[in-house]
């Protein structure tokens, strides 16, 4: 005879694989599309009222006092309010509101889903970094590319599943492509800002020996078979030896065709940078990496508002406007989440 408390206690580990049997049994609303994601990283604070987020009332109220009490915390003296230096304008079936930062963008509005209601909860820019990437900016947790490496595996066993081009190395660090309490294998490989991998060939060790260190690593984990890092570091070291022999091919832009790197802005200013990661991006997704960032940094312009907004939206527009039309035209936008956006925008308001 068993009391209540014992059966409970044994019986307790069945209610998940119930309450999951449940959930899986369950229509979805939507069938799941994505098989990859890129995330197009604008560090420093794209402004959402002068992108995509229209406010009508701000072209009536500008130069008002602001109607409602400031933050607690302000890092710089805020005045009345500011309207958008841009004009905005409806485009596609949908109407969607587009300011005269992104023309190129505003050609994809029907393809285009603008979230509005996120809201920030940390004013400075590394903890801001680290909520928008790991969902805390307070505790170490796994990045959104490490989720989604952990969740749906690899396409292509010579490269990584995450990929991360030209991170921000403050604000944030490395753990805004970190792995957290998930295996060490889920976290991101990080990529120069051309693109380049970082130590894809090392003179120095040449493949004997590289194979001597995984032999070597794979005899210390046999001895220690319950040794998770040792799992991890295995893993990753069979991983950089087998992408010298894919990565550096999918990473050559040479092959591409002139046309290609003309539509991506490549070979002129100000979108040759730019363009060859968002090249390069499309080239990664179909080679098989499920989760591709892309940062793209200077967008925190405080009272130079107009000048580095243009400056960074020129840079951006043309090149991340054909990796939607180059995703399209190859039947890959439809089952790739593109995700465009920065830590936190503008408040709509002047600074002093």
């Amino acid at each position: 005879m068993l009391s209540r408390r014992e059966l409970l206690a044994r019986a307790g580990a069945g209610f998940g694989a119930l309450a999951f049997r449940g959930l899986a049994a369950a229509d979805a609303h939507f069938p799941a599309r994505a098989k990859r994601v890129i995330f197009l990283f604008m560090h420093g604070g794209p402004s959402s009222v002068d992108s995509f987020d229209y406010k009508p009332l701000l072209l009536r109220d500008t130069g008002k006092p602001l109607p409602f009490a400031k933050p607690r915390v302000v890092f710089a003296q805020t005045g009345n309010l500011l309207r958008s230096p841009w004009d905005f304008k409806r485009h596609g079936a949908s109407g969607l509101w587009c300011s005269e930062l992104f023309p190129n963008l505003a050609r994809h509005a029907d393809k285009l889903c603008v979230v509005k209601s996120m809201h920030g909860s940390n004013p400075a820019h590394g903890g801001a970094c680290l909520k928008i990437h790991t969902g805390s900016d307070t505790f170490v947790r796994p990045s959104l590319g490490a989720w989604v490496s952990y969740g749906l595996g690899s396409e292509n066993r010579n490269l990584p599943s995450f990929l991360t081009i030209n991170p921000s190395t403050d604000q944030g660090g490395a753990q805004t492509y970190g792995a957290g309490f998930l295996p060490a294998v889920h976290q991101g490989t990080r990529l120069e800002k051309d693109g380049a991998l970082l130590d894809a060939k090392n003179p120095e060790l040449g493949p004997a020996v590289q194979r001597a260190q995984i032999d070597l690593l794979r005899e210390l984990r046999e001895r220690r078979p319950s040794d998770a890092g040792a799992d991890a570091r295995l893993e990753s070291f069979e991983l950089a030896f087998r992408m010298q022999a894919t990565a550096l091919g999918v990473m050559d832009l040479s092959n591409e065709s002139a046309a290609t790197k003309a539509m991506y802005g490549i070979g002129r200013k100000p979108t040759d940078a730019f363009g060859r990661q968002c090249l390069l991006t499309r080239r990664l997704a179909e080679a098989g990496v499920r989760f591709i960032q892309v940062t793209h940094g200077g967008w925190d312009s405080h009272r130079t508002l107009r000048k580095l907004h243009e400056q960074r939206a020129g840079e951006v527009d043309g090149p991340i406007s054909a990796l939607l039309q180059d995703l399209d035209n190859r039947g890959l936008l439809e089952d790739t989440l593109v995700i465009w956006g920065g830590e936190f925008g503008r408040t709509p308001v002047v600074e002093l």
